[in-house]
């Protein structure tokens, strides 16, 4: 009975992520709250154990929820088609330049709001802004493909920017600040690495002059949130909103290092935001409850249910059997193989539920302190940069790729491997090599 129960709950897991992959059209909340259910029924995950998932994933689930609130405020005051136009003009008509622009664009959007909602927000804009130039297919791939690579990646710097990385701060007992201080620097040497691999292969590719076009604006049919096109106010406005943006994610930092609940302190920045467009534009908050994706938070149980259920087979002892006396003996030991072990598994099962059991196991591996947590950086840059290097490594990728097909971009499998075969490996070594140096350096 229990030989049963290990294989209906392992056949679940394959199944869930198999069905991810081959609908990402699909909310993803479907097939993993389906697998937790039948996991429940297997009894492999017990009814006590639902309350420890949901102390884990709960302030995760919030801070990101209500950074998501934030960034559709933002959309309400015009802010991304702003943005979006000032990327335009500064460009001056380069093509070079605007490649980098646009980098820096989906780096700042992860940033202040997180990788997925990043994706979504910037490729529409992308796209719109490529097709009104005319570009050709193979002209375009270099932006949206360098976007989406550098957009996702960026979740690694900070925590705050991805909800995996929030649930395994949780699981590792690592508060967000101690993170940051720890990551923030190796991290975004790494994404310079990326982003200059990146431009060396596409060089000859990008259009060195653009075409000229008289006026560019967003299209209903293509906009990335739902609703009217908001009308685009003055810099003076869109700069303030932004700085208390800025001041919002720094006291995430702050609560993190005075031990305030981040996930109060996003929820208190959102609810501001909301109250100045209420006074401002006269737009109630009510309209959250149908704009917000609340699946994410039925995503992100049942994907932990799945694999606590898989913990509870014995998968982290198997791992940690495996892993301990690799990562033991040093911190580059523990940074370089991590990283590259959860590379590896977030390739092959997605990086949500690679990094769950990878931080689980390294929970129980006894560790010291600063190898733990070297330990647990690593496999966050393994989870958000080395699983970039299949387009089903991530969800952001996975809905990146079906976003630009339906617009008509033309992006096999083999030419998004042309390109990080060659980026994303060495992207993801320098990054755990800096790490290793970095935190042996600062403690």
């Amino acid at each position: 009975m229990q030989d049963l129960m290990a294989i209906i709950t392992i056949c679940t897991f394959f199944l869930t992520i198999g069905f991810i992959f081959w609908k990402p059209n699909i909310n993803e909340a479907i097939p993993a709250s389906i697998g937790a259910f039948i996991v429940l029924l297997t009894g492999t995950v017990s009814l006590s154990n639902l309350g420890a998932i949901t102390e884990t994933i709960s302030g995760a689930a919030i801070t990101i929820i209500a950074t998501i609130v934030m960034a559709i405020v933002l959309e309400s005051f015009g802010f991304f088609k702003w943005a979006a136009e000032i990327l335009l003009r500064k460009a001056r008509g380069s093509g070079i330049r605007l490649f980098w622009l646009t980098n820096l664009f989906c780096f700042l959007m992860t940033l202040f709001v997180n990788n997925d909602g990043s994706i979504l927000i910037t490729t529409p804009i992308l796209l719109m802004l490529l097709r009104s130039m005319g570009l050709k297919n193979h002209q375009k791939i270099p932006y949206l493909l360098s976007g989406a690579l550098i957009a996702t990646a960026s979740s690694a710097p900070i925590g705050v920017s991805n909800i995996v990385n929030l649930i395994a701060l949780k699981i590792v007992h690592m508060d967000l600040y101690m993170h940051t201080a720890m990551m923030f620097v190796p991290a975004s040497l790494g994404l310079v690495v990326m982003a200059l691999l990146l431009f060396a292969l596409f060089y000859r590719t990008l259009p060195k002059k653009l075409p000229q076009i008289a006026q560019w604006s967003l299209t209903p049919g293509g906009h990335p949130l739902k609703g009217e096109i908001p009308k685009v106010r003055s810099t003076k406005f869109m700069r303030n909103v932004l700085i208390f943006v800025f001041c919002v994610r720094v006291s995430l930092f702050v609560a993190s290092y005075i031990h305030f609940p981040v996930s109060l302190m996003a929820v208190i920045g959102s609810a501001f935001l909301l109250t100045w467009r209420w006074i401002f534009l006269k737009i109630p908050p009510v309209d959250m409850i149908k704009k917000t994706p609340w699946y994410i938070l039925i995503f992100a149980f049942g994907m932990y249910v799945i694999i606590y259920g898989l913990r509870n087979l014995g998968l982290t002892e198997w791992l940690i059997h495996f892993l301990q006396p690799l990562i033991a003996g040093s911190l580059l030991h523990a940074s370089v193989l991590m990283g590259l072990l959860l590379s590896i598994l977030s390739n092959l099962f997605n990086n949500h539920p690679a990094l769950m059991v990878g931080t689980l196991a390294l929970t129980n591996m006894g560790l010291d302190p600063i190898t733990l947590k070297i330990a647990y950086l690593a496999s966050v840059i393994g989870s958000d940069i080395g699983s970039l290097l299949l387009p089903i490594g991530t969800l952001a990728t996975i809905m990146w790729m079906h976003i630009i097909r339906k617009d008509g971009v033309k992006m096999s499998w083999s030419n998004y491997l042309k390109v990080t075969v060659l980026v994303i490996p060495i992207t993801v070594i320098v990054s755990l090599v800096l790490l290793s140096l970095w935190v042996s350096w600062l403690f």
